[in-house]
């Protein structure tokens, strides 16, 4: 069945909204993250070593600004997204991510891909992240060598600093790496 030019155009929405998610990550944008989440967000990320699991913005404000602050380095990104209609003002989106991730503090990067599973809702003409989840596809994580240069670190300067941080801990179980 083809779209109507109103799924064509929420789709189009559907797709910005995303990319905004992955750009606001990256560049720790506190004030475009707030506006891409239902109040009452669900979260579940299950990685090689990690479960986290989280509901509400305020927690999905406090996980992602703890995760993504002054001593690490991240880029995300979205491709290939499967978006269905579940009615007039919700839909189900998959997508796959790849991702890299640079820990100052642990000095480790971790290099990996996953498959995103998100629901939206239109609330006041805008689409709303309502949940996300993803589960990793794969996952490699190795020591940052010694003569790896990072000559831009965005991050250092637009995520929390160390004595700005909350604990996010009671946010995220660990498990044994996959084998």
């Amino acid at each position: 069945m083809p779209y109507t030019l109103q799924q064509l155009s929420d789709l189009e929405d559907i797709r910005l909204l995303k990319h905004r998610y992955y750009r606001g990550i990256d560049t720790a944008d506190e004030a475009l993250l707030k506006t891409l989440f239902t109040d009452d967000i669900s979260v579940e990320y299950r990685g090689g070593s990690y479960v986290a699991k989280l509901q509400g913005r305020d927690a999905m404000m406090d996980f992602i600004l703890n995760s993504f602050h002054s001593d690490a380095v991240a880029m995300h990104q979205g491709h290939m997204p499967e978006i269905t209609f579940t009615g007039d003002d919700s839909a189900d989106g998959l997508w796959y991510l790849e991702d890299i991730y640079i820990s100052l503090e642990r000095k480790n990067v971790t290099a990996g891909s996953a498959i995103y599973r998100d629901r939206y809702v239109r609330i006041d003409g805008e689409w709303k992240i309502a949940s996300t989840e993803y589960d990793r596809v794969m996952e490699v994580i190795e020591p940052l060598r010694p003569d790896m240069q990072i000559t831009t670190h965005y991050l250092a300067k637009a995520g929390r600093k160390r004595e700005e941080r909350g604990d996010i801990s009671h946010m995220i179980t660990f498990t044994d790496a996959a084998q």
